[in-house]
């Protein structure tokens, strides 16, 4: 029995949410305290899983699909970004306007555990199995933007001409 897109985007659904774990544990347990770049990128991953999961509950894969992988590109910038900044020292998206916005938004106010930004870009260099938690997230990235597309394209498929 082929797999279908509506498990895939379960699939995703689950790896995004599942990645936004990881992160919580990484900031709640091992104390890696967020920047304001990982925190869009958590905004990314949850609408990530969020239109996936719609789509593969409500059947209309196609506009979900699309609302999906335009979070996943949205993460592809920003993770780019935050890449850029480790790469290049001196160059920091630390205590500036972008942390104060994102931090004054409602669900960084009501949720601080999940989406306050209070650490520096440039800091996100511990590595995990030999990857820096951004190369992860660059990664995930990828991987979902592969599948969102690939889902994208089998359904329009199958949508008559």
């Amino acid at each position: 029995m082929p797999i279908t897109n509506r498990q895939v985007l379960f699939a995703i659904s689950s790896i995004s949410f599942a990645l936004i774990a990881v992160a919580l544990y990484l900031q709640h347990i091992m104390e890696m305290r967020p920047c304001p770049l990982c925190v869009i990128q958590r905004y990314m991953f949850l609408a990530i899983g969020v239109f996936s999961l719609v789509g593969a509950i409500s059947g209309k894969v196609r506009a979900w699909t699309i609302l999906a992988l335009l979070g996943a590109i949205g993460g592809l910038a920003t993770v780019g970004k935050h890449l850029y900044v480790i790469a290049n020292p001196g160059f920091s998206c630390g205590i500036d306007p972008m942390e104060t916005m994102l931090n004054k938004i409602p669900s960084a106010v009501y949720l601080p555990g999940v989406f306050r930004a209070d650490g520096l870009c440039e800091g996100a260099t511990d590595a995990i199995l030999g990857l820096a938690i951004p190369q992860w997230s660059a990664l995930w990235f990828v991987v979902l933007t592969v599948l969102l597309g690939w889902v994208l394209v089998r359904a329009l498929r199958r949508t008559p001409a």
